[in-house]
């Protein structure tokens, strides 16, 4: 676990470096930086109202008397998406839209449920009920 987190901290910041070095060349420096800017403006502005409207589906779920449960789940994968705007870089940058537009999100989370479930059943990950 500490060396993937450690791949994660040290690859990407280099993968992104890389990237915007790439895009710099080809496009220009201030090009560059206008478009992880702009893409960063994008995608908070995106999170938003992608946060807002979960929220509403929440409470209308709940209203309901039904329990929210993809409603959550979309809910923090708008937070992850947040999170990863946050830092600057186009490759995190588009990580983080991808995770904001609802298509694209659905197919990730039916993706994530699926490697779940799988390695449910190949008894790699073990859920217990009773701590």
């Amino acid at each position: 676990m500490v060396l993937r987190l450690f791949l994660l901290f040290t690859l990407i910041p280099v993968i992104e470096l890389w990237l915007l070095i790439k895009i710099g060349s080809i496009m220009g420096p201030f090009a560059a930086i206008a478009l992880v800017i702009g893409t960063g403006i994008a995608g908070a502005s995106l999170a938003k109202i992608q946060g807002l409207q979960t929220i509403m589906k929440i409470r209308a779920c709940m209203d309901q008397g039904i329990t929210p449960t993809e409603e959550l789940i979309d809910g923090f994968m708008i937070l992850i998406a947040g999170i990863v705007l946050i830092t600057p870089g186009l490759l995190t940058d588009c990580t983080g839209i991808l995770l904001l537009i609802p298509t694209s999100r659905n197919r990730i989370k039916a993706w994530a449920k699926e490697m779940f479930n799988r390695r449910i059943a190949n008894s790699t990950i073990r859920i217990h009920r009773n701590f």
